[in-house]
């Protein structure tokens, strides 16, 4: 039986203070996880190694199979050595710390961390739907239903996360992951930061960038409503709304704010996207007096009802094909690449702290 709130058109202020209320109980879950992260006892030997899913840019990505319980899992390898060359050690510590301390059902978590003489292991939930941006490939847009179901995940997601003190900086659809109940995970948290007032750093995907990051002109939590706005953008009409070859060009536009949208999306989608794409952040959805309620408020948001979609108890319009645990269809096919061995620990005072 379904319960009465399954459909609750409008989100009030009395559902938005109960929602700040859980809010608040779970920041104080990570900030307690935050500043003591739990121990991992696992290691390379306790999993098979299947196949190469991904690639990112630091190392591979694998499906990999507990030896112990036979459940699959995400295997994201990191070479320590591109990460020092790089010098991305704090990065990777914190990205450890963050995976470590976030609960959510719309973020990923970690499973288990570790390293070896060579790489950095992290072990996450196998989300056997794959890419949301494979699926936008796939079927260019999506319907408004589906658009709507996604970005109103997102939107719960980078709320808990900034609630909890995060930025993500890197929201897109490749980011985005689809699990076998149709609802979403997000993940790579390889340029999230714990903010303290703004940031400088010129970081993310080109086409996602808020113009104040161009700018270098110090930016908040307001970066992450910019690129909501791209997604519910590409989500409805199958790109995004600025695009060029050269990125001089492309920053050219995003600094501009001009962009047109397809006739095929809704007119409160329409202005949706015009005030999630404010270039000056203080007029940005989000980042305005009322916070992230004037996004949930929104016309477009009416008929979602907030709850049910946090307690993921409405069926999803759209559930990936995932014949059994371990498959991989949804992922593209890669070349399975053999790990490397070292007798000696290679920088071992840099990841001292992982």
């Amino acid at each position: 039986m379904q319960g009465r709130n399954t459909y609750c058109p409008g989100y009030t202020e009395q559902n938005h203070k109960d929602h700040l209320r859980y809010l608040d109980m779970l920041r104080e879950e990570f900030i307690k996880r935050y500043e003591d992260p739990p121990a991992h006892e696992k290691n390379c030997d306790d999993f098979d190694n299947v196949k190469a899913i991904g690639n990112g840019a630091y190392g591979e990505v694998f499906l990999v199979r507990d030896k112990g319980t036979f459940t699959y899992h995400a295997m994201k390898v990191v070479d320590k050595k591109v990460v020092v060359e790089r010098r991305h050690v704090k990065h990777l510590v914190l990205e450890k710390k963050i995976l470590d301390s976030v609960h959510f059902p719309f973020v990923i978590s970690l499973d288990a961390a570790f390293k070896d003489n060579v790489y950095l292991y992290f072990i996450l939930p196998y989300i056997a739907g794959g890419e949301l941006f494979t699926y936008i490939q796939k079927y260019g847009g999506f319907s408004e239903v589906l658009a709507k179901f996604y970005a109103s995940q997102v939107t719960l997601a980078l709320e808990y996360m900034h609630h909890c003190g995060i930025v993500h900086r890197d929201i897109k659809p490749e980011n985005i992951l689809v699990d076998t109940n149709g609802y979403i995970k997000l993940c790579d948290y390889g340029f999230c930061k714990v903010l303290k007032k703004k940031t400088w750093t010129l970081c993310g995907t080109p086409e996602y960038l808020a113009p104040e990051v161009i700018l270098s002109k110090g930016y908040s939590y307001g970066v992450d409503w910019w690129a909501l706005g791209v997604l519910v953008f590409e989500m409805g009409s199958g790109h995004p709304p600025f695009f060029a070859s050269e990125p001089s060009k492309l920053y050219e536009k995003i600094l501009e704010g001009q962009f047109k949208c397809p006739d095929c999306l809704a007119s409160d989608c329409k202005n949706l996207i015009k005030g999630l794409l404010q270039v000056d952040p203080t007029k940005r959805l989000g980042g305005l007096k009322n916070g992230v309620f004037d996004i949930k408020n929104h016309p477009w948001f009416f008929d979602i009802c907030w709850q049910s979609i946090l307690h993921q108890r409405l069926p999803a319009p759209f559930v990936p094909i995932c014949p059994s645990p371990g498959d991989t269809s949804n992922f593209p096919e890669m070349e399975h690449t053999k790990l490397k061995r070292c007798s000696k620990c290679l920088y071992e005072k840099e990841f001292e702290d992982f």
